[in-house]
């Protein structure tokens, strides 16, 4: 099974979140780069976490342009395509601040978050990093 088939198992209640984040770490996403001179990687804010926007296939990237008002005769969108894993192991840690990644978002019934909580991100970027945890005194 690929990415978008996992999303759907475990949005349909069928799905195992190891097979999802393997699929996630395994795929090459496409990620749109900002508009600006920052030349950095398209991202929104909710609920005080940065959200990464990322997306399966061209399809997927022309759907989100499209509902942020890129029409016909807009501007080509530039993006990066990168693995999943190396978006969260590599990329993350440099953001400040908590960062995720939102996949497909414009696909209502087909996006999935990948919150920045351990065993998706690195610990050292997780929110929840030593929660639960009693330290040896």
């Amino acid at each position: 099974m690929g990415l978008t088939e996992e999303m759907a198992a475990t949005r349909g209640g069928s799905g195992h979140s190891g097979r999802l984040l393997g699929e996630f770490r395994r795929t090459p996403l496409l990620v749109p780069l900002s508009e600006g001179d920052d030349g950095g990687l398209m991202s929104g804010w909710q609920g005080g976490v940065r959200w990464i926007f990322a997306f399966t296939d061209e399809g997927a990237l022309a759907r989100f342009a499209q509902a942020r008002g890129a029409g016909a005769g807009a501007r080509e969108w530039e993006y990066l395509s990168i693995l999943g894993a190396r978006l969260v192991d590599a990329v993350i840690p440099t953001v400040d601040g908590p960062t995720g990644v939102a996949v497909d978002v414009a696909d209502e019934d087909a996006s999935m978050l990948f919150p920045p909580v351990v065993g998706i991100v690195p610990e050292a970027c997780a929110v929840d990093a030593g929660a639960g945890r009693v330290d040896a005194v």
